[in-house]
């Protein structure tokens, strides 16, 4: 695709719109509150439908000691170590609750910590964490995927043991750019000799699988950084790289987001060759693109998942792990039960206080409708394979729908679609999101996403 047509269609789509880690997108649940009985009878339904009981296991550890005002996440910002305790206490407790309300068979293959910084937390509090929530369970690494996320300013020789020790092969580092005035912009310094020492530490110890997040349309980044920062990372030939595009919503996160001036931005066109000259670089390392904005070694696991077509996404990205429940512990997480979504009270007080009156500190979530389900499928199928099958499950006035709407992008060639399938080209993939948009009922009706997602582009 020539550079003239390509600006033309940036120009086109770049519009505001989901990252699609669920469906129906979160600010278009429609059950607020969602009482305990409600997401607890979705669990039993669950379980009924798949007669399983594997689950993943989302923790979320909340806790910085500072902020990088390029986050979006739910945190805490505290240099107070004392809070680890009583927050893991509460993690282990809640995770009783679930068990004690039906989920005590299960088989956890799928175990992630996730942040704010995962490696704030002392080693041994951890270690109390995973040996709590594996209690009773036997976790062979060939079988179990545990992971977690780690700031390469505080993740020491003592963290990386410890959880191989317990069966975590999965690393993901957050580098974000290399360039100084880029990380002061964000207030994430961090010199490449720190990220450095973490991986190679973590190789030599054993994990199997480092992934190294990058971001692009960074303040004050430039097609000169993100080129140097790629070449940095490819000394360390990390087995993954997300490559994720900034997400500007300081609607969302107004004491992080607005640490810049939004001028110093780089938006559409320009910020849109950050990443397809990253990404150039990297398939001509040996890098295969995978679903959106991810990277991976063809010998790695989620190549091998995407070929294979048995990629999944969910509320902790791209995995390998297609297990039919997904439970998030901690403030502010997200679980998942196919049939129905539920999220965590947002603030640290609130959740610990839901869980020492006993209570699953859920404050609000959606129960899908058929037609969710057959949408949900759609979006998933798409943002994982680049394709879907039409028709199967779909009405007749929501195939006429949607084949109208996508008429427009079959003449941009971003789909093709071959008698029931719909395929995205290689040209498309950058405008994933915007094929997804189509299928999407909730924002079909909606009257404006503007001050609600960030842009697709």
């Amino acid at each position: 695709m020539n550079f003239d047509k390509r600006a033309q269609l940036i120009r086109k789509y770049d519009v505001p719109g989901p990252r699609y880690t669920s469906y129906p997108t979160v600010p278009y649940w429609k059950n607020e509150p969602l009482s305990n009985e409600e997401w607890l009878q979705s669990i039993h339904r669950n379980q009924k439908h798949f007669s399983s009981d594997d689950v993943s296991l989302y923790v979320h550890l909340p806790y910085c000691e500072s902020l990088c005002t390029f986050c979006g996440c739910h945190k805490r910002i505290t240099k107070n170590h004392s809070v680890e305790q009583p927050y893991i206490d509460a993690v282990i407790k809640e995770w009783q609750l679930y068990k004690s309300a039906g989920l005590e068979k299960s088989r956890i293959k799928e175990l992630h910590f996730g942040g704010g910084t995962p490696t704030f937390f002392q080693a041994d509090e951890l270690v109390r964490l995973v040996h709590s929530l594996l209690e009773n369970q036997q976790v062979d690494p060939s079988e179990v995927e545990m992971g977690f996320e780690a700031h390469p300013n505080n993740t020491s020789k003592e963290h990386l043991e410890k959880l191989h020790t317990l069966g975590f092969r999965r690393l993901s580092l957050g580098v974000q750019d290399y360039n100084p005035r880029v990380q002061k912009a964000i207030n994430r310094i961090q010199p490449f000799s720190q990220v450095k020492k973490v991986h190679e530490l973590a190789r030599g110890i054993g994990y199997n699988s480092i992934s190294h997040d990058l971001v692009f349309g960074l303040p004050k980044q430039s097609l000169k950084d993100m080129l140097f920062t790629v070449e940095k990372t490819l000394e360390l030939r990390p087995d993954r790289i997300s490559l994720y595009s900034y997400a500007h919503v300081p609607w969302v996160k107004r004491t992080g987001q607005r640490g810049f001036d939004e001028n110093d931005l780089p938006t559409g066109e320009v910020k849109r060759e950050l990443y397809e000259q990253a990404k150039l670089r990297l398939l001509d390392v040996g890098y295969l693109e995978i679903g959106m904005d991810h990277f991976a070694l063809k010998e790695d696991s989620l190549a091998q998942a995407f070929l294979s077509k048995n990629l999944h996404r969910n509320f902790m990205g791209y995995t390998t792990q297609n297990t039919p429940m997904l439970i998030g512990l901690g403030m502010s997480a997200i679980s998942d039960s196919w049939f129905g979504f539920a999220q965590n009270k947002k603030s640290v007080e609130a959740y610990i206080d839901g869980i020492n009156k006993d209570q699953l500190p859920v404050f609000r979530g959606h129960l899908l409708t058929k037609e969710d389900l057959v949408i949900r499928q759609h979006i998933l199928d798409l943002m994982c394979h680049f394709e879907t099958e039409l028709g199967v499950h779909d009405s007749f006035d929501f195939n006429l729908n949607v084949l109208l709407r996508l008429k427009g992008m079959v003449e941009d060639r971003l789909i093709e679609i071959d008698g029931n399938t719909l395929r995205i080209t290689e040209e498309g993939i950058p405008f994933v999101r915007n094929v997804c948009m189509i299928f999407d009922q909730s924002l079909q009706s909606s009257a404006s996403r503007e001050g609600v997602f960030s842009r697709t582009i």
